[in-house]
């Protein structure tokens, strides 16, 4: 017999087990997913150097909280870090600020760790490259350019990071160097492009290509979040549909089935017991898909085998499984076009490429190619017959080792999966919006058969 006890003691029970599973039993999951020296060593050589260069620019500067007079009379907050007081104090009133308030924040956990993710989203990074560039090409110099995007930012943490870009550029780094001090905020791609662009004296040119690359990624971003809005919103109304049914509906006809004699139907029966244990259990239900859920996050978020794991699963679903790959190739292409074209040495590219995809199983694919051009091999070796990457991706990059022109083949693959994504994203769509519609009327045409079936019975009885 099902009771909120049992509901309550099985749930907990399998999400203790999944935890068990996954992170008691990490060896031979990762030995599913990874090849362990390439992925260690890789991984081990990445993490040393951010370590050292996130410690070299950490251990110098403290983070001080200001109190500045904005032009309207009115106060107003923000941070900003410096080697000492004075010297914050000097560079925020120099740079107009008319402050009543300067003091230190004390370092803990939370002012180490202050910005979990980029404030600047991808589409106000593009935005921002190109006013930098249209800035560079009007003549206007860049410690200029990087003071009007801070005081044209609305958000204080987005002023505070170009502030510091000022700040940097001021005491004499350059643009790549200065990006590098906040790691969390300018990808390593853009700063490794930067830094190739200050060797070239080209910057506005790189600046605009960064600036089309984030945009084509914003934009397949939003496309993606367009195609899943309306068929997320479909399916949640639906479940708020059915339950709204069994908890209100489906009662009202308990009471008077319940006085007949007759026996009732077994989908009448079923029905009933049903909309008894929603009715009794609807709060226990909720709780457990929300812990679940959260569990779900957690895990895919934290633990590199979990989310390995619901990836490759991912890729085993047939209409998702393109989705995926479109994605995966078309950043991946693009991304490599890129650094290829102006000049990057093919391992930093693949450096860099690991920390571009989010994919566990792209990553290995990309590890493997290192390994490859470690020993001297090609790129495309790391590509062949694998079940993860097309045909078609596959003949063009070899194409392009075979002719030189890498880049140029790179740049074409991206753009042929990216409108390959977009069709698929589109199609998904397309073929959600009526599952769900069609899902919500079997579902309510069934509970509503079960309410009728004794009735008609019940007629023929009589008749």
């Amino acid at each position: 017999m099902i009771t909120k006890d049992n509901v309550i003691t099985y749930a907990y029970k399998g999400l203790v087990g999944l935890i068990y599973t996954i992170i008691g039993k990490k060896a031979k999951i990762k030995d599913l997913f990874f090849e362990e020296d390439i992925f260690k060593d890789v991984k081990r050589n990445t993490t040393r150097l951010e370590e050292a260069s996130n410690a070299m620019a950490a251990m110098e500067k403290f983070p001080y909280q200001y109190k500045y007079k904005k032009r309207n009379g009115k106060f107003a907050y923000g941070t900003f870090d410096a080697y000492n007081i004075e010297q914050a104090k000097t560079f925020l009133t120099n740079e107009g600020y008319e402050i009543a308030e300067i003091k230190e924040v004390k370092k803990n956990i939370f002012t180490n760790s202050l910005i979990l993710t980029s404030p600047i989203k991808t589409g106000e990074m593009a935005f921002a490259l190109t006013q930098v560039s249209t800035y560079l090409k009007a003549g206007i110099s860049l410690i200029e350019s990087y003071r009007i995007l801070a005081k044209q930012s609305v958000k204080p943490l987005v002023r505070k990071i170009y502030d510091m870009v000022v700040f940097d550029l001021l005491a004499g780094d350059s643009l790549s160097e200065a990006m590098s001090h906040q790691p969390k905020i300018f990808p390593k791609l853009l700063v490794n492009m930067v830094k190739s662009a200050e060797l070239t004296g080209d910057l506005p040119s790189i600046l605009d290509d960064m600036a089309n690359y984030y945009e084509a990624i914003d934009k397949t971003k939003k496309e993606l979040k367009s195609a899943m809005t309306y068929p997320t919103i479909v399916f949640f109304m639906a479940i708020a549909v059915i339950v709204f049914v069994l908890n209100y509906i489906v009662p009202k006809y308990v009471d008077m089935f319940t006085n007949w004699s007759t026996s009732l139907p077994k989908i009448t029966v079923m029905t009933m017991a049903f909309s008894d244990f929603v009715r009794n259990n609807l709060i226990e239900m909720l709780i457990i898909l929300i812990m679940i859920l959260l569990v779900y996050i957690i895990l895919y978020k934290n633990v590199t085998q979990f989310r390995g794991m619901m990836q490759f699963i991912y890729l085993k679903i047939p209409v998702v499984k393109s989705i995926i790959m479109y994605s995966e190739v078309s950043m991946f292409s693009k991304t490599f076009a890129s650094l290829l074209n102006h000049g990057v040495f093919i391992t930093d590219s693949m450096d860099v490429l690991i920390k571009v995809s989010d994919n566990e199983i792209y990553k290995r694919i990309i590890i493997k190619t290192v390994k490859n051009l470690n020993r001297g091999g090609k790129i495309s070796e790391a590509f062949k017959d694998n079940p993860y990457i097309p045909i078609v991706a596959y003949e063009m990059i070899v194409t392009g080792e075979s002719t030189g022109k890498l880049g140029t083949m790179m740049e074409r693959v991206a753009n042929y999966y990216e409108n390959l994504y977009q069709n698929a994203t589109k199609q998904v769509k397309s073929l959600v919006e009526p599952a769900m519609i069609v899902m919500l009327t079997f579902v309510v045409g069934l509970i509503i058969i079960s309410i009728i079936l004794p009735m008609f019975d019940l007629y023929q009885t009589i008749a």
